[in-house]
């Protein structure tokens, strides 16, 4: 087995502004992401630190876009990064992973990336 492609980028992490509803981050509501993480957006939104502003790159990637990245609190993450899949890992198109790899000078994901099968596990 190869390793996630993700594990190797990061470049959605250092591109996108990472923005959801305030409830994710209170654990009194039993949201799971740490609000010492995030910054206010507009009274019903939060963003996660870093991502905001350019340059982007949120405060949990750790490691290098491109060499070795992974989120600092994946298990943790927000439903953004819940829903951001990389292109082609279940067999459709991803134009904001796409986006993201062409902007940190990384070749775009084919089919082909995921005709070895890769480890599953990201954390």
């Amino acid at each position: 087995m190869s390793r996630h492609p993700c594990l190797s980028c990061g470049a959605c992490c250092a591109t996108f502004r990472v923005a959801f509803h305030w409830s994710e981050a209170a654990p009194e509501l039993a949201g799971v992401t740490p609000p010492a993480l995030t910054e206010p957006l507009d009274p019903h939104r939060v963003v996660m630190r870093g991502t905001m502003n350019k340059p982007t790159r949120c405060t949990s990637l750790v490691g290098d876009i491109g060499q070795a990245a992974h989120c600092g609190i994946y298990a943790q993450r927000p439903s953004p990064c819940h829903a951001l899949q990389a292109a082609w890992e279940n067999g459709e198109a991803s134009p904001q992973c796409d986006r993201a790899r062409i902007a940190h000078g990384l070749s775009p994901l084919t089919p082909q990336t995921w005709q070895t099968p890769v480890t599953p596990d990201l954390a």
